[in-house]
């Protein structure tokens, strides 16, 4: 009986988190093990982060086998690294809907799960979220105790540092756990550890720094070296305080963390004594246990489905470039003419297409880390000095940054250029990554110029004419993923400002397009030209200036006219609103609508399916329409000239 029970999957067992607390600390190791090939055998099946997961295995049964939750509060910065977690939190039978539409999120969120207790999917937050659980209790609310999980990427965010202090100060009782993996733990860091590992278990944590240092002094060349490089990683300095304790916490470590008998130890201790903040320094793999995540350069940060044996991933058959890469190369080539072009990113260089400027170009691209608010006024510095450059960030990681936009940029006419990408509707990454409100908060500033493209060879165009406009500031946002498949230009012709172009000609209805769904407009002309139902489709380009010459056109020409774009109300279709209702144009009988994001959040599915769910498909807006010049009765337009 024992020898079957023994033989059988140790994570069968686990229906929850309290099912670890029964396991000896060679089971957990096994549970661990178990895993980790199950985390690498879910995300083949659905892609995601797979790197970061793999790195957190044994941290995660380590957190989970020490604490309670869910009355402890554990709290993963970011979120991208809870596969493994959720596995183990009851979700293990849901984990191959992960990322896809009615499915589990890729990252924590309250209402999927009590064990989930802070959702997360933008950095830098769970120290700050974790310290208010902790103050909660102190107050009387039914929380244990408080574990806030952040990356050695995530730390170097400055909201990270501000709830650091504000933690030391209150001298809360809580546990910071620094998930370094930026390298590679060597034999004396593990030496180390294990020393303080058992000093940990036999004293207070007063005794930790000296005996760190004491131990550190006696060692062999060598190993003392080694000790001395892990200690300055957190402590900027030889000896002495880490750079922690001044903040006001306990430091421990650096531990193992993929050593369960060092993270058990080293957990169980921290609880048992700790009486303030308290911050444990685990050095991990990104990608551990998988030789492909591992080998690879971004350690499998964000991967498409692939294939387990060899780690090649399904690739897109489009042939058409993605908008990123576009991006990447256009400014390239002009940073190859133009040596004041300089470029921002702020811990996203592949991601914005920027690692092929960096790759020719490497003194002029800066990361910043991620530190989105000081990307963007040090790119204000750039521009004072009389450099051109150019911020490329996430349309949701631009959020970030919104005070200095205003400020630093906008409110002294600096010239800095945004690129701005994963416009619109991402995907299985979901709403937290969706850029649905760049435009609205863009367009609404003094000085900005905001433009959108509407395929690839507008992209070409909008880099070239954000590198020749030096006036003040000029935002061009672009979808994720392939480009359009038009033909592309040789080189970027800088656009008029404030002008936007007619793409097809009717008579009935006009669809102002700005961005991305120029695509989506075109193809529902196409489905009501078969109707009998003339639509001209412009593409607007700039949302600010707007081109009012070619609003009054329409108006004047068309019986209906609908605003597209793939942002939130507040955007595009409220400036055009705002031009007609100042000029008396909504005045004229004409029937005007717009269509945008809807006033909700939209969860993860493929993008088709999210623009679906929003309402504005070809078939949606050929609905619109249809609708419009239907219901409203609205008589058709006499013959008038060409549209310019």
């Amino acid at each position: 009986m024992s020898e079957a029970v023994s033989s059988k999957p140790i994570l069968d067992r686990v229906g929850s988190p309290g099912d670890l607390k029964s396991m000896t600390d060679g089971e957990l190791a096994r549970l661990a093990d178990e895993l980790r090939r199950e985390t690498v055998e879910v995300v083949s099946q659905t892609g995601g982060h797979l790197g970061s997961s793999l790195g957190v295995v044994e941290l995660t049964v380590a957190i989970h086998a020490v604490f309670d939750t869910p009355r402890d509060k554990l709290i993963w910065d970011v979120g991208h690294q809870c596969y493994p977690h959720k596995i183990l939190t009851g979700r293990r039978d849901r984990m191959l809907t992960l990322r896809q539409a009615g499915g589990l999120s890729g990252f924590t969120k309250r209402s999927e799960s009590e064990y989930d207790p802070f959702g997360a999917a933008h950095s830098s937050t769970s120290i700050s979220a974790a310290l208010g659980f902790a103050v909660g209790r102190e107050l009387g609310m039914p929380v244990g105790d408080t574990i806030a999980v952040i990356g050695d990427g995530s730390i170097t965010a400055g909201m990270a540092y501000e709830a650091l202090n504000h933690a030391g100060h209150l001298k809360t009782r809580m546990f910071v756990i620094l998930n370094d993996n930026d390298m590679s733990i060597a034999p004396p860091v593990g030496a180390l550890s294990r020393y303080l590992n058992d000093i940990a278990a036999k004293g207070p944590f007063a005794m930790l720094k000296a005996a760190a240092e004491g131990f550190e002094a006696h060692l062999p060349g060598p190993v003392r070296e080694g000790a001395r490089r892990a200690r300055q990683m957190v402590t900027g300095m030889p000896g002495g305080g880490t750079l922690f304790e001044e903040f006001g916490f306990e430091y421990v470590g650096p531990v193992d963390g993929h050593d369960m008998g060092q993270l058990l130890t080293t957990l169980r201790a921290a609880r048992a004594r700790a009486r303030g903040p308290v911050l444990i320094h685990a050095v991990t793999t990104k990608g551990k246990g998988y030789a492909p995540a591992e080998g690879a350069d971004d350690k499998y940060h964000g991967v498409g489905k692939f294939d387990i044996v060899t780690g090649a991933q399904v690739k897109s058959k489009s042939n058409a470039p993605s908008y990123t890469t576009v991006f990447g190369n256009t400014l390239t080539e002009e940073a190859a003419r133009d040596p004041r072009i300089v470029a921002i990113t702020a811990a996203m260089p592949g991601g914005t297409g920027l690692d092929i400027m960096a790759s020719r170009f490497p003194a002029r691209v800066f990361d910043v880390g991620i530190a989105e608010q000081h990307g963007v006024t040090f790119a204000a510095g750039l521009a004072a000095a009389g450099m051109r450059p150019f911020c490329a960030i996430y349309s949701s990681f631009l959020q970030r940054g919104y005070d200095q936009i205003v400020h630093d940029v906008a409110l002294q006419n600096l010239p800095v250029r945004f690129a701005i990408d994963r416009a619109g509707l991402v995907g299985q990454d979901g709403a937290t990554h969706a850029g649905a409100f760049d435009t609205a908060m863009l367009a609404n500033l003094p000085n900005m110029v905001v433009m959108a493209c509407g395929d690839e060879a507008e992209l070409v165009h909008m880099v070239a004419t954000a590198v020749e406009f030096d006036a003040g500031p000029i935002a061009f946002r672009y979808p994720r993923g392939e480009g359009a498949g038009v033909e592309m230009p040789a080189r970027g012709v800088p656009l008029e400002i404030g002008k936007g172009r007619v793409v097809r000609e009717g008579t009935d209805a006009a669809i102002l397009s700005f961005g991305a769904h120029l695509g989506e407009a075109l193809a529902a002309a196409e489905v009501l030209a078969a109707e009998g139902i003339s639509v001209t489709v412009a593409d607007a380009r700039f949302a600010k200036p707007l081109d009012q010459a070619l609003i009054e056109q329409l108006m004047e020409h068309h019986a209906a006219l609908f605003t597209l774009e793939q942002g939130s109300s507040g955007g595009f279709g409220a400036q055009v609103l705002h031009h007609l209702a100042a000029t008396g144009g909504l005045d004229r009988g004409r029937v005007v609508r717009t269509l945008m994001l809807p006033d909700r959040f939209i969860d993860q599915a493929s993008p088709a399916q999210m623009y679906a769910w929003a309402g504005l498909t070809a078939a949606d807006i050929a609905e619109a329409v249809r609708g419009a010049l239907t219901k409203g009765k609205v008589a058709r337009m006499p013959a008038r000239p060409r549209l310019v």
